[in-house]
């Protein structure tokens, strides 16, 4: 018994085999910039924040960065807190490490520690090292912190620190944070952002303490970034804050963050905000904070479990569109689709990350390729049926098969109404015994086109030529509303054309032969029969052989129907009851033999 699933083996295969290919990243980089292109909008950005860039109007009017004294830096801290008027909180995203001796570094210290507003900048190194787990099972720590560098002593112990390390993913691009450095003498470094989120807090005295965000296994949390590159930047430079063309109340109460704002000092990167303009470090500290100060978080659901239920979306997917014509399937993809999406954008709103491409990206593929597997199996259906009813059936039969699908035709044999038809050559064998080999041949072709032709009019089965004889058949493979008339003026057809060939035999070769027909309708078994290495497409049953039976009783010229195909087509054609005078063969008393005379048109009346 062939079993019912084995034809959808492949697509599950196939489903497996996207889900592995998935969870393998060979879609990652597709995803992930769908994925912020979906989830990552712009929206309000904090008036909490402020950015101070040391951008090109400060390298210009103080000179290049790296020739600035860490003066410059105490100056600015002095102007922004301003006794009456200074900020909550001022973060120093850039790294001041080690003494330099020079009287900056006091200043910067002094400055820096009157108010304890201040947030210095901190960066480890990372690299690859042998590690030892807590069973003493050594492992290679590709993630391990080589070196850490912070501000030198007189400034660390009167700052609040945060490491600023800015963390890419595998395609290159920002869209996690680093909660915790863990340095090498053991101490837990906070993020910048998360030192900054948490003096600001502190400020505000009311007791709210910032929730941290859920991380990852190696402590990295989603960011959810609230303005694109330039958002934050309200343009105010260093150089306005030295010349004090700024009011320091403007920065009154609120988070001052000065870094980099200048291509050239390399602190740029391209970030899920936006994947063409790169942004720069300090808008990276200013779009993390906002989120920490809101608290809100995004957690990306288990890879296992969206992997497993891509698996089994697809595996259902593939069985439905086995088979299926293109506008239904075409609706299946376009609701899994359009549905996944507003479930990716439910979840994102319940603080859940999906994938965003897998699903879409899958249910296309197999979309597509369903598509195509039936267009192929569609092929090469219409080519079967063609091949196997084009020699018996009329062209028009042919198309409707083939619109209808196989199927419909329940092959193997089924059982069904029709009107069977047999026809025979009076006076051939004969006639065969005086004339040549190819005369025989040339008459016999003759006739059994003149046969054929005329079951193919009236859109009839031809069944098969045994010798001079023919059979044919109507009601099947597709029902017909009127096959026993159609069967009828196929026979009137043949007795009438086997008058016009008879006469041009005539004169050709001397000899005349006609037909003898016989049409009985009733139910057969129809379908492919025989073995499975030699198979007929044909009819069998008690019809059948009881056609064949009037065929072999009638006289040339004449066509012998049975009492059931008189009442079929009762009151439109004539015929004449040849009552107990004809006995058929397997046949008991009684069964009646009508020989067929016309069509009626407008007369109504006939003769039984």
């Amino acid at each position: 018994m062939k079993k019912w699933y084995k034809p959808y083996l492949p697509w599950v295969l196939a489903a497996a085999v996207f889900t592995a290919a998935a969870g393998f990243g060979v879609f990652y980089q597709t995803d992930m910039a769908l994925s912020d292109s979906f989830y990552q909008r712009p929206e309000a950005t904090d008036e909490r924040i402020v950015i101070v860039g040391i951008d090109e109007e400060a390298l210009q009017t103080i000179g290049p960065f790296q020739t600035w004294g860490r003066g410059v830096m105490a100056r600015v801290v002095e102007y922004l807190n301003q006794p009456e008027e200074k900020p909550a909180v001022i973060g120093l995203d850039v790294l001041f490490s080690g003494e330099t001796g020079e009287a900056g570094d006091e200043r910067l210290a002094e400055a820096a520690g009157v108010w304890g507003n201040v947030v210095t900048a901190a960066a480890a190194t990372f690299g690859s090292q042998m590690s030892e787990s807590g069973d003493g099972t050594l492992y290679l720590d590709n993630f391990s912190v080589k070196s850490f560098d912070q501000s030198y002593d007189a400034l660390f112990r009167v700052t609040g620190q945060g490491h600023i390390n800015a963390m890419y993913d595998r395609d290159g691009i920002v869209r996690h944070g680093l909660l915790y450095v863990e340095s090498p003498d053991g101490r837990l470094i906070p993020s910048f952002a998360l030192a900054i989120a948490r003096k600001y807090r502190e400020w505000e005295g009311k007791g709210i303490r910032v929730e941290e965000p859920p991380v990852d296994s190696r402590g990295f949390w989603y960011l959810k970034f609230s303005g694109r590159p330039g958002d934050y930047c309200e343009y105010i430079s260093v150089a306005d804050l030295l010349s004090e063309t700024v009011p320091a109340e403007y920065f009154s109460g609120k988070i001052v963050l000065v870094g980099p704002y200048a291509a050239g000092l390399a602190d740029n990167y391209m970030t899920a905000s936006d994947h063409a303009v790169p942004m720069y470090g300090v808008e990276i500290q200013a779009n993390a904070i906002h989120c920490l100060l809101e608290s809100d978080y995004k957690r990306e659901a288990g890879e296992g479990v969206q992997l497993a239920l891509l698996f089994f979306t697809l595996s259902g997917l593939a069985v439905w569109f086995r088979g299926r014509k293109v506008i239904p399937a075409a609706a299946v993809w376009l609701s899994v689709t359009g549905g996944f999406l507003i479930l990716a954008k439910a979840a994102w709103e319940c603080k859940i990350v999906l994938h965003v491409s897998y699903f879409p990206i899958g249910a296309s593929l197999f979309f597509i390729a369903s598509v195509a597997a039936n267009y192929v199996r569609t092929s090469s259906e219409k080519r079967r049926v063609m091949s196997t009813f084009k020699r018996y059936v009329a062209p028009e039969i042919v198309d409707e098969i083939v619109r209808q699908g196989m199927e419909k035709m329940e092959l193997g044999g089924r059982l069904c109404e029709i009107a069977v038809l047999f026809v025979d050559i009076r006076g051939f064998t004969a006639m065969s015994e005086v004339l040549t080999p190819p005369q025989v041949v040339e008459i016999l072709n003759r006739y059994l086109t003149l046969t054929a032709s005329c079951i193919m009019k009236w859109n009839g089965t031809l069944d098969k030529f045994i010798g001079d004889a023919a059979m044919a058949f109507w009601g099947a493979p597709l029902p017909q509303e009127d096959y026993v008339m159609n069967a009828v003026k196929a026979a009137l057809d043949m007795a009438e054309g086997a008058k016009e060939l008879s006469r041009e035999l005539e004169e050709r070769f001397g000899r005349t032969v006609s037909f003898g027909i016989g049409i009985h309708a009733g139910p057969a078994v129809v379908g492919n029969i025989g073995a499975s290495t030699r198979m007929d497409y044909t009819a069998i049953g008690d019809t059948v052989n009881t056609a064949s039976r009037l065929e072999s009783k009638a006289p040339g010229g004449e066509i012998y129907i049975s009492r059931a195909v008189a009442n079929a087509l009762k009151g439109r054609i004539t015929a004449v009851s040849l009552g107990g005078g004809i006995k058929l063969k397997g046949k008991a008393e009684g069964f009646e033999v009508l020989r067929l005379e016309r069509i009626m048109e407008e007369d109504k009346t006939h003769d039984w």
